[in-house]
């Protein structure tokens, strides 16, 4: 009896192993390849020809000033005035857009490139999550190219606004979050392999202590989006529900009893230490505001009268420096020609014109020469569906993936609809688009792989393969011909007009 006993417990834990294993487990050298060719692709369409046009566009004319006024006085500057401005996103951004400037020189080509970087990585790193999520190198390149050729994101790679620099770090830290699930589930598999037993009570029955650096990495990340734009505290409460649901599964997995009760014993720490490191990190973006005798509100508390003690009283003038900001983005309801609704962002109801003339030749009587925030129309039209067939597959199949795909989805969109009177914009919506990207690439790697458990179909994959390759490529040369008033090229008034499809609502 013991000895058929024991290889049934073996192919048990070895079944256990299996699960808990990673669906990207090795390290292929020729996935990087294909990535960083994509990489190469989204490098050269962002980077060619990016001083054109070659002035100020759209909100470019506050946040390159704040960004070369930030060298000079580690703060914004009204100078006009000549005094500190009142601003009310946090700096890094700004920052973000200041290293360019204090590289390439104060003018297009060094107030860009610092958005062109973080769309550049952004590429790289939607290939490489979309690749360790669904375990496929072709699903990894398709989701890189379908960043590459949306224009929404084309766009502002190419322009000193701040909400490339949010989505950066939101994906950034969403890739984190993932490398720690795989190394968190990694280390249930090497216990068991080394013999241990999670169905017993006790701290020598679990993995021994270890430091997740992945998930303080993904925190620190997220205090950096937040030091772009307060919007990143949307998606704190899903990184947090994705590391408890995470970590009960790996539990679940290796055989844990009680995994609810063991995930909140073994990781309220780490939980409670998650939002603490994004206010350390997000402090530490206001770095030249503490700095400075001269920022805004610097020395509120001394200049009212009160009594300004170090720190402390720094910390109380940037809590009312908060406090007066909120008071703006709260009361913030004029009307604006771009301005839309969050229910218009996925059908590209109301697109952003960032700059316009007809007086550039284009070998035609009447020209017009145009960059418009627009995605790409294909792609951003396959959002919707894509959203409803992630949530069918989803639960047919009882996917992680896809729940944590719409978790994003929902903490990055959702908050929205709640301020709706509020004056907003289509380019708030970039940091939706890299889970709405993962939705549209699960989907077509459902249509090409069988359920878990069901027989390899080939005929399956190869339909499949076919229908990924043929939206990519539609989608592809959808942004080519929407690539003129992307770019800002000059084109016949009569070829620019059979572009806005929705007429005046693109106009």
């Amino acid at each position: 009896m013991t000895t058929t006993a024991t290889p049934v417990k073996s192919s048990v834990m070895a079944a256990v192993q299996e699960r808990l294993a990673p669906l990207d487990r090795r390290f292929d050298p020729y996935s990087w390849l294909w990535a960083l060719l994509v990489t190469f692709i989204a490098s050269a369409l962002r980077l060619i020809n990016i001083r054109h046009p070659n002035q100020e566009i759209f909100d470019e004319v506050y946040y390159a000033n704040d960004a070369y006024d930030m060298l000079t006085h580690l703060v914004e500057w009204d100078e006009k005035n000549n005094s500190p401005g009142y601003v009310v996103h946090p700096p890094l951004g700004k920052w973000m857009i200041a290293f360019g400037i204090k590289a390439f020189g104060y003018d297009t080509l060094g107030w860009r490139i610092g958005a062109a970087v973080a769309g550049i990585l952004s590429v790289l790193m939607i290939t490489r999550i979309a690749r360790r999520l669904f375990g496929s190198t072709v699903l990894g390149c398709a989701a890189g190219l379908l960043m590459t050729f949306d224009g929404a994101h084309f766009v502002l790679s190419r322009s000193a606004l701040l909400d490339i620099f949010l989505m950066f770090f939101i994906l950034a830290a969403f890739g984190a979050l993932l490398l720690d699930r795989d190394q968190r589930r990694r280390r249930w598999a090497m216990f068991i392999a080394s013999g241990g037993d999670p169905a017993k009570r006790g701290r020598s029955h679990r993995p021994p202590f270890a430091v997740p650096w992945w998930r303080l990495a993904s925190a620190a990340l997220l205090g950096c989006a937040t030091g772009v734009k307060w919007s990143a505290l949307f998606v704190v409460p899903a990184f947090l529900i994705l590391i408890v649901w995470w970590e009960i599964g790996a539990r679940r997995t290796a055989g844990v009893r009680e995994p609810v009760i063991d995930t909140i014993l073994d990781e309220l720490g780490w939980l409670v230490l998650f939002p603490v490191i994004i206010i350390g990190v997000y402090l530490a973006t206001w770095t030249g505001w503490f700095l400075s005798d001269t920022g805004y509100f610097r020395h509120w508390t001394r200049d009212t009268g009160g009594n300004e003690v170090p720190i402390l009283g720094a910390l109380q003038n940037l809590w009312h420096y908060h406090e007066e900001a909120f008071k703006f983005h709260n009361g913030l309801d004029a009307t604006h020609p771009y301005q839309s609704r969050p229910w218009q962002w996925l059908l590209l109801g109301r697109p952003v014109v960032f700059f316009f003339v007809n007086t550039l030749p284009c070998g035609a009587a009447a020209c017009s020469a145009e960059v418009v925030l627009l995605g790409t129309p294909l792609l951003w039209w396959s959002f919707i569906p894509a959203i409803v067939a992630t949530i069918w597959f989803g639960v047919a199949r009882r996917d992680w993936r896809a729940g944590a795909i719409l978790l994003m989805i929902a903490f990055t969109y959702l908050p929205w609809f709640y301020f709706d009177n509020r004056t907003m914009f289509y380019f708030y919506a970039i940091p939706i688009e890299p889970f709405l990207i993962l939705a549209v690439v699960y989907v077509l790697g459902a249509i090409m792989t069988s359920p878990r458990g069901a027989l390899h179909d080939e005929s399956r994959l190869m339909t499949g393969t076919v229908i990924l390759g043929l939206f990519v490529l539609l989608v592809a040369l959808n942004f080519a011909y929407f690539y003129p008033i992307f770019a800002g090229e000059s084109i016949p008034t009569t070829d620019w007009s059979r572009r806005m499809w929705l007429g005046r609502l693109w106009i």
